[in-house]
């Protein structure tokens, strides 16, 4: 895999690796999996609501009321 960045992005990851004494691929990579674990618990949430919600629709409703 190849990760093009533009060059102001290039200097922003490297002052950042600068900054807090990591590689610039180390921090890549953490942020990487940050993006795809807050994303998976997002899909994963947004299917459990899709399928039980439903389920559940009268009774929340008339909690609603």
């Amino acid at each position: 895999m190849t990760l093009r960045l533009t060059d102001e992005e290039t200097e922003a990851l490297r002052r950042r690796a600068e900054l807090e004494q990591r590689s610039m691929q180390e921090i890549a990579r953490q942020e990487l999996r940050e993006y795809i674990e807050t994303h998976s618990r997002a899909e994963l949430l947004d299917r459990v609501l899709d399928e039980e919600l439903p389920r559940y629709a009268e009774a929340l409703r008339r909690l609603g009321e």
